[in-house]
């Protein structure tokens, strides 16, 4: 019999587009842009399960609820990837990856930012659980197979006691375990400011490239037209 504890009281400690089960169970399941009905994934051995849209506060909602939960020890990202955002392969980077400058290592997705998520939160949730990938997948009963499977390899509660995430000040936190959701439209916002930085240092060393060739050019015509007043001068003294 594998070592089971309690998750955080309250546990899923944060709000989301989710079906929980029971918290000793060692799987959660990310569908991504699907919407899989719940119950038989977590009769299989599911403790969570439901959608995850965004790149960003999608993944901050399932982390939080995963590192509040000793018990899970595997995460399963399936259903259909979100175009644009592509956030199944974000929460895969994240595991692999970590982050950069609050930037997912490796995500392709259009806002991959993640600002609620200490550096211990991350390490947590790399060293908690195992990611499987099936994105793409929307087959029930693969998905349950698979479940099933997992929950067969059940190792026991991670060694630590469930972690709470908490950011800002109290009176900030929004929510219980403390994420503070960052909104779709400031992610979008900082992440054209970040392109329009770059685009910046682009156009700054263009301008002085185009600088360098035009100041070439004048020094060229320059001196054609000394060296043509020298030739021509030489032509007539030469003939007088």
């Amino acid at each position: 019999m594998v070592n089971k504890v309690k998750p955080a009281d309250g546990w899923p400690v944060v709000k989301g587009e989710y079906e929980a089960g029971n918290p000793e169970n060692p799987v959660a399941v990310s569908t991504c842009g699907s919407h899989l009905k719940g119950a038989a994934q977590l009769a299989a051995g599911a403790a969570i399960t439901g959608s995850q849209k965004t790149e960003n506060l999608g993944i901050e909602k399932i982390v939080a609820n995963v590192i509040s939960n000793p018990n899970i020890r595997f995460l399963l990202v399936t259903g259909a990837e979100v175009k644009g955002h592509i956030s199944g392969e974000a929460i895969i980077m994240l595991h692999k990856n970590g982050i950069k400058d609050n930037r997912i290592v490796g995500s392709t997705g259009a806002i991959p930012y993640i600002e609620n998520l200490p550096d211990d939160a991350i390490k947590r949730f790399q060293a908690q659980v195992q990611v499987f990938d099936m994105i793409g997948t929307e087959d029930e009963g693969a998905i349950i197979a698979k479940i099933k499977e997992l929950a067969s390899k059940d190792p026991g509660a991670f060694e630590g006691e469930p972690m709470i995430i908490q950011v800002g000040e109290k009176e900030e936190v929004a929510e219980v375990g403390g994420v503070k959701p960052m909104s779709a439209e400031i992610a979008t916002i900082q992440a054209r400011i970040k392109g329009i930085q770059h685009q910046t240092i682009e156009i700054g060393n263009l301008n002085k490239l185009m600088s360098g060739i035009y100041t070439g050019k004048i020094e060229g015509i320059m001196i054609g037209l000394v060296v043509g007043l020298t030739v021509l001068g030489i032509v007539i003294f030469g003939g007088m």
